[in-house]
């Protein structure tokens, strides 16, 4: 069963299972800071769960909790207290904490679609060259389930493609997609934080190269420009 109708949903369409509670719905802008957003997804999954106690819960939570730039922040902070009900009061359950998602759609304040939407509309904007971002294909999201959630007993999974990418190289590989140039200003700050992955994560994309990972996101995902 799936709870939810955006991005991340859409993708697990097709691993959907009757012992399964995927729950994708919920705040998706990190930036948001209204209650009111917070305390929905929360009702939700409070509801979700008591209508659903047989089946295993599996929730999408973020990267960002480990950015120690970030704990304050509403998202974080929201994230974290799903974490820990989640945690207390489920028998059964997979929390997916995931990096910078890469798909059609959703969020447009997504590095991908913000890079996107700067480079097709000609917009200046500022890079920062010491920061340092962790991707995932969305399509990754639902493989990786497919193949390793059954494994997975009541634990915390942090997942993304394992390679900070700086934004250059994400730059660079989107000017190549669309036949355009960005328009950008640069300066020297910029952060990133660590993250420990699991091996069945490191496993997952063993033999990847960082380069092609990127390439092939960008293709896939990118449409190129048209003039006219």
């Amino acid at each position: 069963m799936i709870i939810g109708t955006g991005l991340i949903a859409h993708a697990l369409k097709d691993i959907d299972s009757g012992a399964m509670l995927y729950f994708a719905s919920g705040v998706s802008n990190s930036l948001e800071t209204r209650s009111s957003e917070f305390e929905r997804e929360f009702s939700l999954l409070k509801k979700s769960v008591e209508e659903n106690k047989a089946r295993k819960l599996v929730y999408f939570s973020t990267l960002s909790i480990l950015d120690q730039s970030k704990q304050n922040s509403h998202y974080v902070l929201h994230k974290k207290e799903m974490e820990d009900y989640i945690k207390k009061h489920l028998e059964s359950y997979l929390i997916l904490r995931i990096g910078n998602i890469v798909g059609n759609g959703g969020n447009p304040n997504t590095l991908f679609n913000f890079l996107k939407n700067q480079i097709t509309e000609d917009r200046e904007f500022t890079l920062h060259n010491k920061a340092r971002r962790l991707l995932i294909d969305i399509d990754d999201i639902s493989r990786f389930l497919e193949s390793a959630c059954a494994q997975l007993h009541n634990q915390t999974i942090n997942f993304a493609f394992p390679y900070y990418y700086n934004l250059k190289e994400i730059i660079r590989i989107l000017e190549q997609q669309m036949g355009r140039t960005a328009k950008y200003n640069e300066t020297d700050e910029g952060d990133f934080y660590k993250v420990d992955f699991d091996e069945k994560t490191e496993n997952f994309f063993t033999g990847t190269d960082p380069q092609e990972y990127l390439q092939v996101l960008a293709q896939k995902y990118i449409q190129k420009h048209q003039n006219g």
